[in-house]
């Protein structure tokens, strides 16, 4: 019989501010439950109860089974809006990350292959709580779309940068020099699932982070651009060729998220975790930390 899975969310660095929105199991990877288990005593022989932790089941992947072991509660952000500039080009199909994140209750507003002018962009941003830039070989934003990006990424609102191998990075790059003087690069060839990291700067998804809660395996992507490393940067996936692919940048109030491996989002989906990380990487750039209940109350 399950008794409790719950942790006490200071241990773990939560505000109390956050434990409305996010799931008790926060930071874990590795998700156990405590529960009683009748057992022979051969002293008093007779049967006797004790209470041992034990991991969850998990997935064909290895990860915890249940949204209740993602990031956030389900439809915790109900109202809130994610704009996505979708630049892919490839025709790939953005429904199933849409699907995922409307499981937290974010609607999407998206841009496919063609930019907004940046009165629109402005406007949309305005009603978003995040905006998320899939970036294509074609550079589509020019130094306005920038500068209305800029502005709101210094407001606090959360900014995903997805490339890809070279040449998917146009606008990233464009974007994430403007906003913190970094750019991707490269071409690695990837399509492995990574496991729980053991070694600093290694291969494997960082442990103990809000996004990577209730994972302990994920799927890297097809072909990946590789970021530098940095010291204002925190990586969250290091590529099975060692290469820093996913990395967050949390500064000032600031919360930005670069990320070398689009096809992630849309090829093998079901692979390894990557649903899960799609949710809670959402969560973390709401930035309820930092702006509490206005989130649910501005929606």
């Amino acid at each position: 019989m399950k008794i409790t899975s719950i942790l006490i969310g200071l241990a773990l660095g939560i505000t109390t501010t956050s434990i409305a929105q996010y799931n008790s199991v926060a930071k874990q990877n590795r998700i156990t439950e405590s529960v009683e288990e009748v057992y022979y005593d051969k002293e008093t022989k007779s049967e006797q109860i004790r209470v041992i932790e034990k991991e969850v089941a998990n997935d064909t992947y290895g990860n915890a089974k249940g949204n209740q072991y993602d990031l956030a509660v389900d439809g915790a952000f109900e109202g809130q809006t994610i704009a996505v500039l979708d630049f892919c080009e490839d025709g790939y199909s953005f429904d199933t990350a849409k699907g995922a994140l409307a499981e937290k209750g974010f609607s999407t507003y998206r841009w496919s292959n063609k930019a907004p002018t940046p009165k629109a962009l402005k406007e949309a941003l305005k009603k978003s709580c995040q905006l998320w830039l899939i970036s294509g070989r074609t550079q589509y934003l020019n130094d306005k779309h920038v500068a209305i990006i800029k502005e709101f990424f210094e407001s606090g609102k959360g900014v995903y940068i997805w490339g890809d191998n070279q040449p998917y990075y146009a606008d990233a790059n464009l974007v994430s020099q403007a906003l913190i003087g970094i750019k991707m690069s490269g071409n690695v060839t990837g399509d492995q699932t990574v496991n729980l990291q053991m070694e600093e700067k290694k291969a494997g998804l960082t442990p103990n982070h809000l996004i990577t809660t209730g994972l302990q395996n994920i799927y890297e992507g097809i072909t990946i651009a590789t970021l530098p490393e940095r010291e204002d940067l925190t990586p969250i996936i290091y590529g099975s060729a060692n290469n820093l692919v996913t990395a967050v940048y949390e500064k000032d109030g600031k919360r930005l998220i670069l990320d070398g491996g689009f096809t992630r989002l849309f090829i093998k989906w079901d692979t390894a975790g990557t649903g899960r990380y799609v949710k809670n990487a959402a969560a973390w750039l709401v930035n309820y930390e930092r702006f509490g209940e206005d989130v649910v109350a501005n929606k």
